[in-house]
């Protein structure tokens, strides 16, 4: 793997201006573990930031016995997991039950090795990017992830040999791939506005120490929100989480896991919380840039996304549960020709403000036909079925 790495770097950090020596393999071991070490440390935090966080919400106390405050809650829980006996159904699949929780886990850690947290350092005479990797198509590596992660949840459910995991997978791959084309249409209007797949250059695009050369506000805002809500779906976070539907599903795809395969199931799910707010804080909010003191890259990346984090804990303690038809119908209706439109009007708009205009014009235009063919649609579907109904 870290020869993986090295090779996707070679081309974009500057660690290997001197070549390929025994310092720039330590170098990148370092950066390896500390990018592991960074989503573990992420995920046991946010775990307890959003327990404590939606406890403070719902005016409740939250955990508040292991450790300082409560803190140690989720080591704590962890270990118990780590620990609990590992049982496998007897119907199941045994190398492909065992393989789903690894797979889920691979693409979310594959992800966060592209996203720069700071600018450049220098240390023993080697200048390196606080980044792990930065290939040419380092964009592209999260979209790769996300359509790769489907493959541990349909697995899951497949592979455990019970009816109720197959059908929780089989609706949480129909809910991820829904979402796929708005997330990748936001993420191209991000690239038309850069002119880069890299994601360092995406970073320094956006760079000037002014709010208004974040890409969240130079594509308008509704990429972004755009993107967030995709991403949202995706990990089926609430209130998109229909996969955990209880009254329905009992506990979805994950329903026959338990010890081990349960926590790294959960692991995933948490590791792609904090990478996706990474990586929206990389495309729309400048990345480790920031209005005052510029060295400070790091610090203000970290608080960009515990401030995208907070939305998420936000939202889970808000918003009810939506329907399965309401979920489809944001996704492939609303969302789409949204993130279309506003593709067409950002790089009509690159070039000039009155294509721009043009583009706007279009899309609104186009929008106001599809609404009206769909409402005709749904009334002649109705009055079909009211006709149906009342015929002896």
């Amino acid at each position: 793997m870290l020869a993986a790495v090295a090779a996707a770097s070679y081309n974009g950090d500057p660690v290997f201006a001197k070549g390929i020596t025994l310092g720039v393999w330590i170098i990148e071991l370092v950066k390896l573990v500390a990018v592991f070490a960074i989503i573990m440390v992420g995920v046991l935090f946010m775990v307890m930031y959003e327990r404590k966080a939606v406890a403070y919400l719902g005016n409740r106390w939250g955990p508040n016995r292991a450790g300082p405050k409560g803190w140690l809650q989720s080591l704590a829980d962890g270990l118990k997991l780590f620990f609990k006996e590992a049982l496998v159904p007897e119907g199941a699949d045994r190398w492909v039950y065992r393989a789903a929780p690894v797979i889920a886990m691979v693409p979310v850690m594959v992800s966060f090795s592209v996203i720069p947290i700071g600018d450049t350092v220098t240390v023993a005479g080697y200048t390196t990017r606080l980044q792990l990797a930065d290939p040419p198509w380092g964009i592209l590596v999260m979209l790769m992830a996300s359509s790769i992660s489907v493959y541990g949840v349909m697995l899951a459910g497949w592979a455990s040999g019970s009816k109720y995991p197959l059908i929780g997978a089989v609706r949480a791959s129909a809910q991820m791939i829904s979402y796929e084309a708005a997330l990748g249409l936001t993420v191209a209007t991000v690239v038309v506005l850069t002119g880069s797949l890299h994601t360092s250059a995406i970073v320094a695009a956006q760079h000037g120490g002014v709010l208004y050369h974040w890409n969240v506000f130079r594509a308008y805002g509704l990429p972004a929100a755009i993107f967030f809500v995709a991403i949202t779906a995706e990990m089926t976070r609430p209130p998109f989480d229909l996969v955990e539907a209880e009254e329905e599903l009992a506990g979805g795809y994950n329903m026959e896991y338990s010890s081990i395969g349960f926590a790294l199931f959960y692991l995933a799910e948490y590791a792609a919380l904090v990478t996706n707010s990474a990586f929206f804080v990389t495309l729309f909010l400048g990345g480790p840039d920031g209005p005052y003191w510029h060295t400070i890259g790091p610090l203000w990346f970290v608080i960009k996304v515990l401030a995208v984090l907070y939305v998420y804990v936000w939202i889970r303690a808000t918003l009810p549960r939506l329907r399965y038809d309401q979920l489809m119908d944001l996704g492939w209706k609303k969302l789409i020709p949204a993130s279309l439109a506003m593709l067409l009007i950002v790089a009509a708009g690159h070039i000039s403000w009155r294509w721009g205009l043009a583009a706007l014009s279009g899309s609104l235009f186009a929008f106001i036909l599809l609404s009206r063919a769909i409402e005709v649609g749904r009334t002649q579907v109705e009055e079909g079925a009211q006709a149906e109904l009342e015929s002896p």
